[in-house]
């Protein structure tokens, strides 16, 4: 069950207990021990009275019947305290007899506790006792004689002392409390009002609100949450904003052949056509054929990726033969948009990974290059290695990728609009996170008048007759 206030009252309550969890503490630690502390210095002082009293007593002549009294009083005035002399009986059990007290209305104290155990222990004795309500400390010193001397004196100043510090404290942790409690509520207002603001931008968030910024001042973890949430909430509104285009893009993709696929067959079934018509016709349907089975392939491949279904193949691949079958392949199509392929490859440029898949980021590659360059570029595709790596190459001499897009050119559904924008804008995510699964990479370098694309595949070992996997 939430506390009614939530976040305000459960930090407001917060403080509110180390504040007085830590004065509760001090309190524990300072009252007794500075009770003890007083408490044991005045028996210092008593023992050492004690002590040169039992020392005096032992050296006295008590012949004259009130000699015993005179030095008690006298002493008592010295000791500031009670004196009072015992006869001891016993041994068991032991019993006590006073037969001198500096008291003027004495009272019976002869079953005092610290006197019988110095009796019984024949040492000097000392402790605390309560007598009618008031505290006292004593000291029991055995004589000579086997009578037992006693000093006892209030202990109500020691303790008075204690009762101010103790009032003192309790005035401080209700000071300290109320403090902290202004204190705690102003800091868990404050910090309740930065929460219910970024509940509200999680809020706005997740109902697809994008356009207001998350923005929190501070320097602690809220600062640091509400960092994150800005940023999550800018990449979720260019993935709403690339989400919007993928529909727009993919309707016009799946439209456009759906239109010409419809058009064809309903000119093939009404009119009477001539055979290289029907032909052309024919053709032209097999092409947007393809385009769709390109664009559903691409789905796929994304689905699979984001549901972690994608297999992947580790086997021996020649990047030299690769990049052979990428230029026959493509070849009647760059012949077609005014392209020109050449290809170069190194002989050792073997690598671990899936031949299917390195086919597929190739022709992504060199379709990126054919699509986004003007009639007479020349792209060149290149199989090497170098520092141990695998690499296949593509680059062209076209005018290149600005600069705002290079950084998003791997975003899933984005395009590079131009005049010879095209396609999904899946080709490209699509080769990236297929070589990420196979151990490499896809990058990008652009220089004036060149632009590179390089997949990086872990390198095979070739040796003599065979191929070894490196490790």
């Amino acid at each position: 069950m939430s506390l009614p206030g939530g976040i305000r009252t459960t930090l407001a309550l917060a403080l509110l207990l180390i504040v007085g969890g830590a004065l509760g503490g001090a309190y524990l630690m300072v009252v007794p021990s500075l009770e003890r502390r007083l408490v044991d210095e005045r028996l210092d002082e008593l023992q050492r009275d004690a002590t040169s009293t039992a020392y005096s007593y032992a050296r006295q002549d008590f012949s004259e019947p009130l000699s015993i009294d005179r030095f008690v009083d006298a002493w008592s005035i010295v000791a500031n305290g009670r004196v009072v002399v015992f006869q001891v009986f016993g041994p068991s059990p032991l019993s006590l007899r006073s037969i001198a007290d500096s008291a003027a209305s004495p009272g019976s104290i002869s079953e005092d506790a610290v006197a019988i155990e110095a009796a019984r222990t024949t040492r000097v004795e000392r402790g605390r006792v309560t007598r009618q309500g008031r505290p006292f400390g004593e000291v029991a010193v055995p004589l000579l004689s086997g009578n037992v001397l006693l000093v006892s004196t209030p202990l109500e100043d020691q303790l008075a002392t204690v009762r101010v510090v103790k009032r003192r404290l309790l005035y401080a942790t209700g000071v300290g409390l109320a403090i902290a409690a202004i204190l705690g509520s102003l800091a868990a207002t404050l910090h309740a009002r930065r929460i219910r603001r970024l509940e509200r931008a999680a809020d706005r968030i997740a109902k697809g609100k994008f356009d207001e910024p998350v923005v929190d001042g501070g320097d602690d973890e809220l600062g640091e949450l509400a960092a994150t949430f800005e940023r999550m909430r800018v990449q979720l509104s260019q993935l709403d904003t690339a989400r919007k285009e993928f529909v727009a893009n993919a309707s016009h993709e799946l439209r456009t052949p759906l239109f010409s696929l419809a058009g064809f067959l309903e000119l093939m079934a009404d009119e009477d056509l001539d055979e290289e018509t029907r032909a052309g016709f024919l053709a032209t349907t097999r092409e947007q054929v393809e385009r769709l089975t390109k664009l559903a392939s691409d789905l796929l491949d994304l689905s699979r990726m984001d549901a972690g279904r994608l297999h992947i193949e580790r086997e021996d691949v020649v990047l030299a033969d690769t990049a052979r079958v990428l230029v026959d392949e493509l070849t009647p199509l760059a012949e077609s948009t005014g392209h020109r392929l050449v290809v170069e490859a190194d002989a050792d440029a073997w690598a671990v990974a899936d031949e299917e898949r390195v086919l597929q980021i190739g022709r992504a590659l060199v379709g990126n290059a054919l699509t986004h360059t003007q009639p007479g570029t020349e792209i060149e595709i290149r199989a090497t290695r170098a520092d141990g790596r695998a690499q296949l190459v593509v680059s062209d001499d076209g005018p290149g990728i600005p600069a705002e897009h290079a950084e998003r050119i791997f975003d899933r559904f984005y395009r590079v609009e131009g005049p010879q924008a095209s396609g999904s804008g899946l080709g490209l995510a699509i080769a990236r996170e297929l070589a990420e699964r196979m151990g490499g990479t896809v990058e990008l370098v652009c220089t004036p008048g060149r632009t590179t694309f390089t997949l990086t595949l872990p390198a095979a070992t070739i040796t003599t007759g065979e191929l070894a996997v490196s490790t």
